[in-house]
This record gives C-alpha cells, structure tokens and sequence, in this order.
C-alpha cells in the first residue's frame, strides 16, 4: 500500500461528478460533507442507481445545500426496471431543481447481471426520459463500446444535452466518437492505479474540455488510500493525475474542469 500523505487543498473548488453518499458506510453522511468542503469540494453530485435508492438520493440531494443529485437506473438493475419506476423517475426529475440529470444509466457486459436485450431497452427508455425532460445523461458503459454507441446514435437528435460517460474505461472507439458527439469523460481514482495505462491513454487524448472529475465513493479509491473506503473529499488526488497526465498544474486544470461540470449540470 502507498504511503499515506494528507489530502491536498487548492485554490480553485472543485466539483464532485459522482458519488454514492447513501452508500458511504464509514462516515455519516454531514461529517463526510464537512471533511469534503474542507479540501475545497464546493459540489457534491450523489447518483442513483436502482429503485430503492431513487428516494436516498432525493433525500440527500434535498437535505444538504451543496449536494444535488440523479434519478435512474444502473443496467445491473435493469431487469427491475418498470413503467411505475419510470414514472416514479420522470415525476421527480422533472419537479426536483436538486435533480440535475438522468442516471447511472448505460449497459455493462462485463458482469451480465441483467439480460443485455432487456440492458438495452431500459438504456433507450431512460435516454427517451433525458430527452423529454431535457435533462443531461450519466451514463456506465463497460464491454459494451459498440452497443452504447449504437445507442447513443439512436439518439443524437433527442438528447440535446448531452452529459458524461463515467469512470471512463472503455477503448479510444468510444472515447473519440463521445467526444466527437459532445459527451464528457469522467476520471477517478482508477487513473492512480498502477495497471491503468489504459485509462491514462484516454486522459492523454481527451481534450481539457471534456474532461470531469469524479470519486465513485465508496468505490475506487485513489491511491494512496487504497483500501479504505473511497469518499468525495478524496477528489484532490484524482485531479492531481489527471493534471499529470495532461502536463500541467492542477491550478490550471481545475478552473477547465469546473467550468466543464457547470455547462453539463449547471447551464445558464
């Protein structure tokens, strides 16, 4: 295991793209929320991702000034998706101003936990949900780079805001045709990890401006906490790789990135 140091603080906040706060076991959610704010985290996105957290993360999203959050359905969870759980989504996305997207949504044929013909139709009907409420799209693709995009040509026109391919680990096919088509990038602690050139790779070819910063809490945390509990307010070491990756200070990068996180979330 790396060698512990503290967590870095800069200047310029510092948005969190995606996190699971009612996942987080180790801390209660308000002191996770002090500690983040502390190292200059000044938004917190919390996702959902399967019928009994819709109403966790609206919760969450409401309770706390500086966290906002998303209604939809992981495609592990996609054999449990229905009309009332569409209804249920649609209701509060389109009343909740805390609600800033649609999502986690996607495909994932690396786990198979749903049948990948029933993936697909709940990735398309959750993409119809996006486009009426035009709302923004977060979105989980792995071993499924030639499918999602398939998907997502279906609906170029409909999904006018486009949104981010999160934890980011598909190939430079998915990459480009994302970035070519107005979709963000989102990196987190895997770019820390040793065995991932490959993600580093995308880092390298992504344009700054398509790159968002994210944790995945509880999950992937960076190094050097690998093995503890991933938590928002471990976002400075993700910035710090993605800065090294590109040749640059994280002071330079974090304005770029911030700016990125407000167009797709927080358009004026």
């Amino acid at each position: 295991m790396s060698k512990k140091r503290d967590i870095p603080v800069f200047s310029h906040p510092i948005i969190e793209t995606h996190c699971h706060l009612d996942y987080l076991k180790e801390m209660p959610v308000a002191d996770i929320l002090a500690e983040t704010e502390r190292v200059n985290v000044e938004r917190v996105i919390t996702i959902a991702v399967a019928p009994d957290n819709l109403a966790s993360v609206r919760q969450i999203a409401t309770a706390h000034r500086n966290v906002f959050g998303t209604q939809g359905i992981h495609p592990h969870e996609a054999e449990l998706f229905t009309d009332a759980v569409e209804a249920d989504i649609r209701e509060h996305a389109a009343a909740l101003d805390k609600i800033v997207a649609i999502g986690e949504i996607g495909l994932d044929y690396y786990y198979d936990h749903a049948d990948r013909e029933v993936q697909r139709q709940v990735f398309a009907r959750q993409l119809q949900i996006a486009a009426d409420l035009d709302l923004p799209v977060v979105i989980h693709s792995r071993d499924a780079d030639d499918d999602t995009i398939a998907i997502l040509r279906d609906f170029e026109n409909a999904v006018r805001r486009r949104g981010v391919i999160h934890s980011f680990t598909s190939g430079p096919g998915l990459a480009r045709y994302a970035i070519d088509s107005g979709w963000c990038l989102g990196f987190n602690g895997i770019a820390t990890f040793n065995k991932a050139e490959n993600v580093r790779d995308i880092i390298a070819m992504t344009p700054l401006e398509h790159i968002l910063l994210e944790t995945d809490a509880p999950f992937l945390t960076p190094v050097p906490y690998r093995g503890r509990e991933n938590a928002p307010f471990y976002i400075p070491f993700v910035a710090e790789k993605v800065a090294a990756v590109k040749g640059m200070s994280v002071e330079a990068l974090l304005p770029i990135v911030h700016a990125n996180s407000l167009r797709v979330f927080w358009p004026e």
